[in-house]
């Protein structure tokens, strides 16, 4: 990066190249994160995977990789966040290589977990390089725009790509293509990538990081086993209690310490705090519907894996042409209007799907794809764009490390709280079944787990009593997943409630981005790029 007088080309064109590149880190991450819904049949079918080991196949990369974001975020603001991303790639590239042939589901876990430290070293740099990059909020917010239009792309290829692999070869595929997107962006971004630090007075807060981290992780953890039927089961408790304990030993630190790990105060201010909670409403009532959404189309629609991919093509396209127009609405509306409308809009669409059922209904399934993606990208982009935009340029890692988090944590949650209503509906409804003719208390005890179990027990006992079993499943299932969406419309409706704390417009209760980069040292920016 040569070091152009501010507002030349060669200025512009080094930020917007430095863009590329963040953004080609986060289709990495983006890919990754959908590629493995398509898959999961054929993961069941492969590795024969318990239900609880299945959803930890699915929901471990989110728990880690929350659990580390504010150690990792904040870590690159005091060594370096280049230096941060550029590990993490190495560290996806190697857990995807592991994940393609595991052999057996604790591998997959395991290498899930590593994909999930990954994930926390790459998240949070980007965003953090990227609020370095664009100091003037209106570039920002483009900048922005394409950033979640690109993680828009990465759904919607993430499914196809794992579609068209599925269709020739086995399952562990699917975590291949993030070898070369990797081979692509080590040496790219070692070439590139401005190196940035925010302000490295005072220690980094090592013992306030491990508190955080060990914290978060034992919450989720508890979250998930609850989710899985132990709820009151001695694990759980330990978990739960110990991960809230830890938490708020981590806050009592982080607010007795002169340089904290976390600027806590942060979160009393309604451009910050609430953009927060936003994320967390959005993620923890949609993340959960992909995975029901591939089961959906497959298990009971009875499509292939590449047609399922095609199938929510719609919701993907339509989130990147909210991506790219949210510069536009965020100055056209302003934080408040945009997120709450986009809540509202989700809502509608969640309810819309519910009229989906055993026969297929391409049309009310297309439109609800639709608004679905236009409105959850609404809602995260004028909630990311808030948070990113009040925090000082010197907080980037932590306020993106936050922001990260609480997406994170909201996927973990999200899966584990709308499993629980999904496996509340299905499993009673179809271990009832042990009363058809030929169907004992055993075989409809293992169809209880999942609706892939359950299909492979009535093929085994074949016949009348087979079907039966088939048809009372795939019933269980529809009914459970009309119920799964009643609850995530819930929680959209309370996300369109909390959006009205948001400031008005682009000014109102901004801390003003413009005089903490006037006010902040020169020496954070990264090399070559200058304040226009």
């Amino acid at each position: 990066m040569s070091g152009a007088p501010p507002g030349t080309t060669d200025d512009d064109r080094n930020r917007w190249l430095v863009l590329v590149v963040l953004c080609a880190s986060l289709l990495l991450v983006a890919v990754d994160a959908t590629v493995l819904h398509v898959a999961v049949p054929a993961v069941t079918e492969e590795l024969r995977p318990s239900g609880i080991e299945l959803l930890w196949i699915v929901d471990v990369y989110p728990l880690v990789c929350a659990s580390l974001l504010i150690l990792f975020g904040t870590l690159g603001d005091r060594v370096g966040r280049r230096r941060v991303l550029l590990i993490g790639y190495g560290c996806f590239g190697a857990a995807s290589a592991v994940a393609a042939y595991a052999a057996d589901p604790g591998t997959l876990i395991c290498a899930r977990a590593l994909l999930g430290v990954g994930g926390a070293m790459i998240m949070p740099a980007t965003l953090s390089i990227l609020r370095q990059v664009f100091p003037d909020r209106r570039e920002r917010a483009v900048a922005i725009g394409i950033w979640s239009a690109v993680a828009a792309v990465g759904a919607a290829i993430g499914p196809l790509v794992g579609g068209v692999l599925l269709e020739h070869f086995w399952w562990g595929s699917v975590f291949l293509v993030n070898i070369p997107l990797m081979a692509v962006c080590l040496p790219v971004g070692a070439l590139l990538l401005p190196e940035s630090t925010g302000d490295r007075s005072g220690p980094w807060d090592v013992a306030g990081a491990l508190l955080a981290a060990t914290g978060l992780f034992s919450v989720i953890l508890a979250v998930k086993r609850a989710g899985g039927g132990d709820l009151f089961t001695a694990g759980t408790v330990l978990a739960g209690g110990l991960g809230c304990g830890l938490l708020v030993l981590f806050v009592r630190r982080q607010r007795r310490l002169g340089e904290p790990l976390v600027d806590l105060s942060a979160f009393s201010r309604p451009a910050f705090g609430t953009a927060v909670c936003c994320i967390v409403l959005t993620v923890l009532a949609l993340v959960g519907l992909a995975l029901v959404a591939a089961q959906y189309l497959q298990l009971v629609l009875g499509l292939s894996p590449l047609e399922t991919g095609l199938r929510l093509l719609p919701l993907s396209l339509a989130a990147i042409g909210a991506g790219l127009l949210g510069s536009r609405m965020l100055h056209r509306f302003g934080p408040r209007r945009m997120v709450a409308s986009g809540f509202a809009l989700t809502a509608v669409a969640v309810l819309t799907l519910t009229v989906l059922g055993e026969h297929d209904r391409p049309a009310a399934m297309t439109l609800g794809f639709v608004l679905l993606g236009f409105g959850l990208e609404t809602t995260l982009f004028g909630s990311y764009e808030s948070m990113l935009s009040d925090a000082p340029a010197a907080e980037a890692g932590g306020a993106a490390a936050i922001g990260e988090t609480a997406y994170q944590f909201g996927a973990g949650i999200g899966i584990a709280l709308l499993g629980s209503v999904m496996n509340a509906m299905y499993a009673p409804a179809v271990r009832r079944a042990d009363g058809v003719p030929g169907v004992g208390a055993a075989d409809a005890e293992s169809a209880g787990n999942s609706l892939g179990e359950a299909y492979t027990v009535a093929a085994r006992i074949g016949g009348e009593s087979g079907e039966a079993l088939r048809e009372a499943a795939r019933d269980a299932f529809v009914h459970g997943m009309h119920m799964t969406l009643a609850a995530s419309a819930l929680l959209l409706a309370c996300g369109a409630l909390a959006a009205l704390r948001l400031p008005r417009d682009l000014c109102a209760g901004h801390r003003g981005a413009d005089e903490l980069g006037e006010n902040a040292d020169r020496s954070l920016l990264p090399t070559g790029v200058t304040r226009p």
